[in-house]
């Protein structure tokens, strides 16, 4: 009789090591993110975000300087660390890096990659890589200048996306208007 009590117990100890130990394994397992079930009016809102981005880095070495116009009037534009929020402020950024940057020679354009686009009703966030790239003839070999990766925040107003909040950070090729406020992130 007595042996069957110590099996039983036995029996109740291995099932709750057992069941603890798949508690455990089960934490330890990493949880996938939910998003947004995909249909076709957020495949529309993506297509018209990649747009906006398109638009908007097509400013960069053609002279644009309508930046302010993409986002809400208190948007907030965070790049390497220099703060600027509201339309204006955003504006003046862009033209004070313009002054501090050197001019170059030939065609310059921005290579956005690694797009990622989750669209939750009115409001969005876009993850993308960008890399920026010269060439100085249509001869040269193109030459990469820059590169880095930004978080856009954006908000939905009407038919049209805006930037809400934007965090750029330099991964290569920092200008030196920025080495003072950049920070690793």
């Amino acid at each position: 009789m007595t042996n069957f009590r110590v099996t039983r117990i036995s029996n109740k100890a291995f099932f709750l090591l057992v069941s603890a130990m798949l508690v455990l394994a089960a934490s330890a397992m990493p949880v996938e993110a939910e998003h947004p079930a995909t249909t076709l009016g957020t495949l529309l809102d993506k297509a018209q975000i990649e747009d906006m981005l398109v638009d908007y880095y097509g400013q960069l070495g053609a002279g644009g300087h309508d930046f302010g116009a993409f986002y809400v009037p208190d948007g907030v534009l965070d790049v390497n660390g220099i703060v600027a929020q509201g339309q204006k402020a955003i504006e003046d950024l862009y033209k004070k890096s313009a002054e501090e940057s050197p001019a170059r020679r030939g065609t310059f354009r921005m290579l956005l990659t690694n797009l990622k686009i989750v669209v939750n009703g009115t409001s969005a966030t876009a993850d993308v890589m960008w890399t920026g790239i010269i060439s100085e003839t249509v001869q040269a070999a193109p030459q990469f200048v820059e590169q880095g990766r930004e978080h856009d925040e954006l908000l939905k107003r009407g038919d049209r996306w805006y930037f809400k909040r934007r965090v750029i950070t330099s991964d290569g090729g920092l200008p030196p208007m920025y080495e003072k406020t950049y920070k690793k992130r």
